[in-house]
């Protein structure tokens, strides 16, 4: 790790308008050398004009994972020395942010789209770990002096999301996706210390992004949300596909921008948190992971109209003479 203060930051998913894109230019400016990567690198031409490094990076292809481990190592070990400090040839923090959603009831749910989401947001991540995971070691076994002002260690930070500790309806396969993901962040965490790597897991509420309207328009099935025929939510359809559009979150939450600032500050501590917690209701989402399952759940249940769903199921049932 460099002493002279920069760090070589390596972030996934930073397509426009996305959590990625923000911390990308927040690192960016704080001083940092940043590579942000995306599936596409066209999309990545207004960071590039602004300095930052890019990379394409389709985390679900090993060929393409492989590609941009080579580029970076190349780029890496040419890069000019600080007439002030040695310069280690490897990276100092990995983000795992590329992550993709999927929103459906457990009774339709597709099993191959519930395996594609898994294989987005737990296996391509553990993937793209182990590949750049011997840059994170040449930063570790830099012979250079650890910078007085950033974290002590090389870094694996794990974008998981408050979805990891609680389960919405109708969002339980992105939650357990995610809460996969957080158990490999503990296994990375204690398996990886003994080699002088710390590992952050991020757990982000609400955030400004473009997530929410990207879900509802191209989810893991490449479709729009729609219940499919023959649901039992049929009863309850307009209500149902309203609180899995998640309309109700849209436009709300801090900027991305804001929240990317905070994390940056966060990262840059001598001692990174293990856990971080960010965004709006993310304190709230923290104490209610500790609340009772009832108590949680009569709050969801509310908050998410399954109350009203509930009624609408039960009312039809009733009406049809079935108990």
């Amino acid at each position: 790790m460099p002493s002279h203060g920069q760090l070589t930051v390596l972030i996934t998913g930073c397509s426009p308008g996305g959590m990625g894109a923000a911390l990308a230019q927040a690192f960016h400016a704080a001083g940092h050398l940043v590579y942000a990567t995306a599936r596409n690198p066209s999309s990545l031409s207004s960071l590039a004009l602004q300095g930052i490094k890019t990379l394409s990076l389709d985390i679900t292809s090993a060929a393409s994972i492989g590609s941009a481990v080579e580029t970076l190592t190349e780029n890496l070990s040419t890069r000019p020395s600080s007439p002030h400090a040695a310069v280690s040839e490897g990276i100092d923090i990995l983000i795992n942010n590329a992550g993709g959603h999927y929103t459906a009831p457990i009774s339709d749910a597709s099993i191959d789209s519930a395996k594609t989401l898994f294989d987005l947001n737990v296996w391509a991540q553990l993937a793209v770990t182990q590949a750049f995971l011997p840059l994170l070691m040449k930063s570790a076994s830099s012979t250079s002096s650890r910078t007085a002002n950033g974290p002590a260690t090389p870094m694996i930070v794990n974008h998981t999301s408050v979805g990891s500790v609680s389960a919405m309806p109708f969002q339980s396969l992105y939650s357990a996706s995610k809460a996969a993901f957080a158990r490999l962040s503990d296994g990375m965490r204690l398996e990886l210390a003994p080699f002088g790597i710390h590992v952050v897991e991020l757990k982000t509420a609400m955030v400004r992004t473009n997530f929410i309207r990207n879900s509802n328009t191209n989810n893991v099935e490449g479709k729009r949300l729609q219940l499919p025929e023959g649901s039992l939510y049929e009863p309850a359809r307009e209500v149902v596909e309203d609180i899995m559009s998640q309309a109700q979150f849209d436009g709300r939450g801090m900027t991305a921008e804001n929240w990317a600032k905070a994390v940056v500050g966060d990262l840059m501590k001598r001692n990174p948190p293990v856990f971080i917690w960010r965004g709006d209701t993310a304190l709230w989402a923290r104490l209610a992971s500790m609340m009772p399952c009832s108590i949680m759940d009569s709050i969801l249940k509310k908050m998410m109209r399954l109350d009203i769903v509930e009624e609408i199921i039960k009312s039809e049932m009733k009406s049809s003479g079935r108990h």
